[in-house]
């Protein structure tokens, strides 16, 4: 049985047994893990609230290499980004990148460049950095570093120079394609100036991303763009971004008068 120390972040759990926990990391040095984690639900275990979702932390485990879960022994906290657990729009960007991770990568497929993306991402997000920015930054990143990366200089058809008009990124393809060529019906309509965003983005380091002045709007268009990109990349829709659409939804209810309800009173 092989012992293994690695640094690792929690992406998720769940209960096993009466007492158990099945729990997955994304690992600096073997990628995807799944281990179990004996006791864990017990009040008293040895755990605590180390496997608390996003953590980050010293995992050591024993791995028989008889089967696909490992032994988790032990794991030590490194940081616990209590505050991307505290905010529902953290929350479900910093589910939604954890997402991504776990759709598009493989198990035991070490990537350290991702995994050192995550967890940039996940202290930009615990900073109070905006959440959609840093989701849409590491989204990006994400597909660039797992080998996804779409050509938009040039249309992958015919190679014809960009700009040219009504540009659409075909993401089987690779990459924009022209009108003359023509997408496929899962393509999705770019603007000239989001292409132009996306190659800023591209050139610029991780904290400068962070902070460039885009206008609300090019922002949520981005936002879009890039998990309509996961999204065909993956095969399936993100449970994450449902959750934000739902949450975002709630709110504006609540936000919103009722007719024939009271104005509200000012002063005492």
């Amino acid at each position: 049985m092989a012992q293994q120390k690695t640094d690792a972040v929690v992406m998720s759990r769940r209960g096993l047994g009466e007492s158990d926990r099945l729990v997955e990391f994304y690992t600096r040095d073997f990628g995807k893990v799944r281990g179990v984690a004996k006791a864990a639900r017990r009040p008293r275990s040895r755990f605590g609230s180390a496997l608390e979702t996003f953590t980050l932390g010293r995992l050591l485990f024993f791995d028989t290499g008889r089967s696909d879960l490992v032994r988790v022994d032990h794991f030590d906290i490194v940081q616990s980004f209590v505050s991307v657990r505290e905010s529902l729009e953290r929350l479900g960007r910093g589910a939604w990148m954890l997402e991504c991770v776990m759709r598009l990568s493989a198990d035991r497929d070490p990537q350290p460049p991702l995994y050192g993306l995550l967890v940039r991402a996940l202290r930009a997000l615990d900073r109070a950095e905006s959440p959609e920015r840093v989701a849409a930054c590491f989204g990006l990143r994400a597909v660039d570093l797992l080998g996804h990366r779409p050509r938009i200089d040039r249309c992958v058809g015919c190679g014809r120079v960009f700009p040219f008009p009504d540009p659409v990124l075909d993401v089987t393809e690779g990459g924009l394609v022209c009108t003359g060529c023509g997408a496929g019906s899962d393509a999705m309509p770019l603007s000239a100036s989001m292409v132009g965003v996306l190659k800023r983005l591209r050139i610029s380091r991780w904290e400068e991303a962070l902070h460039l002045p885009f206008a609300p709007a090019v922002a949520t268009g981005l936002s879009v763009l890039v998990d309509g990109l996961i999204v065909r990349l993956a095969g399936q829709p993100s449970r994450s971004a449902r959750f934000l659409a739902q949450t975002r939804r709630g709110l504006s209810m609540v936000a919103e008068p009722t007719p024939g309800d009271p104005a509200p009173r000012s002063g005492p």
